[in-house]
């Protein structure tokens, strides 16, 4: 194992606890009274757990490693010239789910990623409500948490005559992955709010997790890295997997899966879209 490993395998404990000390700040808001909820310019759902589990992983992360810079989605106002020179910084969702922590339906998660080089090498996702943690380092295999141990967790390759657990955005659904999802055939539809989609695939509950809309890059990157030492891939329409610290945050639209199953799920995808398309002309 190299000394890069082992060095990013060393930040995983500490890492996994400022997520649990966001979490708590978190649920704090979240069983009291009031969310504190306003607007972004982008018409997005803020609120004072936003802000609160922003302020406890930047400074955290800040002392924890003070020589990598750290991007947050509430605090992303950093020029690309500056983010250019960035060969590994931590990317963090402080309050991935915000719709679904609003709706109290408990599926929301901390996201924090350490991404070196444009990859994502180390991820910790924290769904504090639901008291699980899924979290992976490169080279290192990916785990589930669920009580005092840690699990090692693998994706799951698509099986002839097998029903495809297919998962679902609960707040983002749109009819062209309706459309996709209706030509898997026997299927079951899970559907889960926040960066838990990622991980139900890493996790094997589900084969396949579309996304046919926008995201961003704090969004995916955590659950990305559980997703690969899961031995699972988080690829754009083309098959190439996603890459982070771009000039623009936004993700193109992507699907996660085994990544032995890519290539035939890439070409179903491939073939709605061209139906879709067709249709739009007639």
């Amino acid at each position: 194992m190299s000394r890069g490993t082992l060095a990013i395998q060393d930040l995983l404990p500490n890492v996994l606890k400022l997520a649990g000390a966001a979490g708590d700040a978190i649920m704090e808001i979240y069983l009291g009274g009031d969310l504190g909820e306003i607007r972004k310019p982008d018409d997005s759902p803020l609120t004072r757990a936003d802000l609160a589990a922003h302020h406890i992983l930047v400074d955290g992360l800040g002392q924890l490693a003070p020589d990598i810079p750290v991007l947050s989605e509430e605090a992303v106002a950093i020029p690309q010239a500056e983010r250019g020179k960035w060969s590994r910084f931590w990317l963090v969702d402080p309050l991935d789910g915000t719709k679904e922590f609003i709706k109290r339906n408990g599926e929301f998660t901390v996201n924090i990623a350490l991404i070196d080089h444009h990859v994502p090498v180390l991820g910790v996702v924290y769904a504090p409500a639901l008291g699980v943690r899924y979290y992976a380092t490169r080279g290192g295999g990916a785990f589930v948490q669920r009580q005092a141990a840690g699990e090692a967790i693998r994706a799951r390759r698509l099986v002839e005559g097998e029903q495809i657990g297919v998962v679902a955005s609960r707040s983002h659904a749109d009819a062209r992955t309706a459309a996709l999802i209706e030509r898997l055939g026997d299927h079951r539809c899970v559907s889960m709010g926040s960066s838990l989609k990622l991980c139900l695939v890493a996790e094997g509950v589900a084969h396949f997790y579309p996304r046919l809309g926008p995201t961003m890059e704090w969004d995916t990157a955590a659950a990305h890295a559980v997703v690969i030492e899961a031995g699972g891939t988080v690829c754009d329409l083309g098959g190439g997997e996603l890459s982070y610290g771009k000039a623009d945050l936004h993700n193109p639209e992507f699907f996660v899966c085994h990544a032995q199953d890519k290539q035939k799920l890439k070409e179903l995808i491939r073939q709605v879209i061209l139906e879709e398309q067709a249709g739009r002309q007639i």
